[in-house]
């Protein structure tokens, strides 16, 4: 019997309680209450985990409302196959879509700003057809619709052109891959967010740390799911010798993207603290970059 089964047997032994929505609601506050900061689930399943994690943050009608409209941003960026691990894992991108349509969302949208060539990007990453299978409406960028965001505490940005579908969803999902970085060392969560930049967005690279935490003051999503199933641990942000990559099936999940940085940046023997754009937003109060002050779940499937 795993933990959620225990506290609906308890609920109805002590509470009397029988409709199923009513036990759901009761379970989902006694979780709550539990303030958990990150869930670090890990198994073989990139399905199983994903789910796990969620349900431990009370489920994804905690983030997404019946009727919303919800942005999923991978990182497609790359003219890569899944196994280089230079893009979102194509079935952690799939099954979040499905777990928003699941919790009522009436549409769903992936895009992204590639580097390389989209057409490729979409199709070599998996992307592009896991997320159609799945349900959602994928769609390559348009030029058209940017608009320019002013970013009034802004360190080395005061205003950016933005995607406008991303800033006029009802709700929005981070989901990044970890993996190496040239300039910022490491490219997790905050990083993500360059893929919905217009403009030049190679400026950005002269401050780039700042940039970062820039861009996190005004795009704040609703929930984070950093990809680690396999993560790129040199050459990046592109790689494609597969030597480079190691396979840790592992997904972080949570609301702070300075906490979700500082976990990832772990997994590739480092600290929060190694990286210049988490310091800076943990300082900024974008978040918390001292994972001992953190509650985190970890679950193993």
């Amino acid at each position: 019997m795993d933990r959620r089964e225990f506290l609906k047997l308890a609920a109805i032994t002590t509470a009397g309680l029988s409709v199923p929505d009513s036990l759901n609601t009761f379970i989902n506050t006694i979780e709550a209450s539990e303030k958990i900061d990150l869930v670090v689930a890990h198994g073989v399943s990139p399905t199983e985990i994903i789910r796990a994690a969620i349900d431990a943050l009370g489920r994804m009608k905690k983030f997404v409302s019946r009727g919303d409209i919800v942005v999923i941003k991978p990182n497609i960026g790359w003219d890569r196959l899944p196994e280089q691990a230079a893009n979102t894992n194509p079935e952690v991108v799939a099954t979040v879509v499905k777990l928003c349509y699941e919790a009522g969302a009436k549409k769903v949208k992936v895009f992204d700003r590639t580097c390389n060539d989209p057409r490729r990007c979409y199709k070599q990453s998996g992307i592009a057809d896991a997320a159609t299978a799945a349900g959602a409406e994928v769609s390559y960028i348009d030029d058209r619709k940017f608009r320019d965001v002013k970013i009034p505490n802004g360190l080395a940005i005061k205003s950016w052109p933005l995607y406008t579908e991303l800033l006029e969803a009802d709700k929005i999902i981070n989901v990044p891959i970890a993996k190496h970085h040239g300039l910022s060392k490491l490219t997790l969560s905050m990083k993500n967010w360059m893929g919905v930049m217009g403009g030049s967005r190679n400026k950005i690279h002269q401050r780039l740390d700042e940039s970062l935490v820039d861009l996190a003051t005004v795009i704040k999503p609703n929930l984070t799911i950093l990809d680690a199933v396999r993560i790129l641990t040199a050459n990046g942000p592109q790689g494609g010798n597969i030597e480079d990559v190691k396979k840790l099936n592992i997904v972080i999940a949570g609301i702070d993207q300075v906490a979700i940085d500082s976990y990832g940046a772990t997994l590739f023997s480092m600290k929060g603290s190694d990286l210049g754009y988490v310091r800076i937003a943990d300082k900024a109060g974008l978040g918390r970059m001292d994972l001992s002050k953190l509650k985190i779940k970890k679950i193993n499937i």
